[in-house]
């Protein structure tokens, strides 16, 4: 038996919703942005190997790499002798702002539950995501997970029972990503931030995420739109991506309707409702914002699906 999954890209935060908030991507070209995994049986023990054009950025050993780890904690938990072979496409650049080792975590953990025919449900695996994607970021966040796993925007509530569910998205929106080339550590950006905010921050937060979520449920993209800022941590987090200032100015002169950082960076996010808006901004990025032959920029759709079995 052997299982191959596909988890997607993820923008952390949205702008607008520190932590809170998730969203899913899906290039429109049909290009599958994210990790897979595959897990078959052997003999004995664990093997892991690697491909995809960011495998040489991983762990130089097996026991190293998060991929592993979720094997042998399957293994450990389920009280199992069974041997798995794991290969890991890594098809996401660490340190980028999409989710990288989210999607891996949550590729391997569900093909893992696949394989051993779903010993873990919904929400017991999203929890075993958060826990394993935050041993990398330093901290557990599932607005990063969450998305990738469900698909679509997804808010998180930490309910008894119940990490998160979706919002509804804007359908007619397009998502210009852009990843310049450069790699930054989720934890140095963490730093960034003050250990405290002035009280009128914290209600401008509240105020910009509360009326970004009525604003999905009412289908009104114009206040979506308008209250779509990040006041917690793009203010100290800009000036530490090269080259976001003048982008984000550079995309608002050609008609982009709002831009952010995706995660903790360097990846930005840039939103229209018009197609060919979008294919100059992402002509503008490909020149000016993409620094070397690692960056890459994509016109996106919100993922629905999610993570799946290919």
């Amino acid at each position: 038996m052997s299982v191959t999954v596909y988890a997607p890209a993820s923008m952390g935060n949205v702008g607008v919703g520190f932590d809170l908030l998730g969203a899913a991507l899906a290039p429109i070209d049909g290009q599958l942005l994210g990790d897979k995994v595959t897990v078959s049986a052997a003999e004995q023990g664990i093997e892991l190997t690697a491909s995809g054009r960011w495998a040489d950025k991983l762990p130089q050993a097996a026991q190293d790499n998060i991929v592993y780890q979720c094997a042998e904690f399957f293994l450990s938990a389920l009280s199992s002798q069974q041997g798995l072979t794991l290969h890991l496409e890594k098809n996401l650049p660490v340190g980028s702002g999409l989710g990288s080792s989210a999607s891996s975590v949550v590729a391997a953990l569900y093909a893992l539950n696949e394989f051993f025919d779903r010993p873990y449900d919904q929400q017991a695996l999203l929890k075993l995501m958060g826990d394993f994607e935050g041993k990398i970021s330093g901290s557990i966040h599932y607005d990063n997970v969450a998305p990738c796993y469900l698909g679509g925007m997804q808010l998180m509530l930490d309910a008894p029972g119940q990490i998160c569910d979706a919002i509804p998205h804007f359908k007619q929106w397009y998502w210009v990503v852009a990843y310049p080339g450069i790699s930054l550590s989720t934890a140095k950006m963490r730093a960034l931030l003050p250990a405290q905010y002035d009280k009128a921050v914290t209600i401008d937060f509240g105020r910009y995420l509360s009326a970004f979520v009525h604003a999905a449920y009412q289908g009104n993209s114009e206040l979506a739109l308008n209250v779509l800022k990040d006041v917690l941590a793009e203010p100290y987090r800009a000036d530490g991506i090269p080259g976001y200032g003048d982008a984000r100015a550079a995309l608002k002169e050609l008609g982009m309707l709002t831009t952010g950082i995706s995660g903790s960076g360097p990846t930005l996010f840039s939103v229209t409702d018009n197609l060919e808006i979008a294919q100059q901004a992402q002509a503008w990025l490909a020149q000016h914002y993409l620094v070397n032959e690692q960056g890459f920029s994509h016109i996106c759709k919100l993922d629905e699906q999610g993570t799946r079995r290919c």
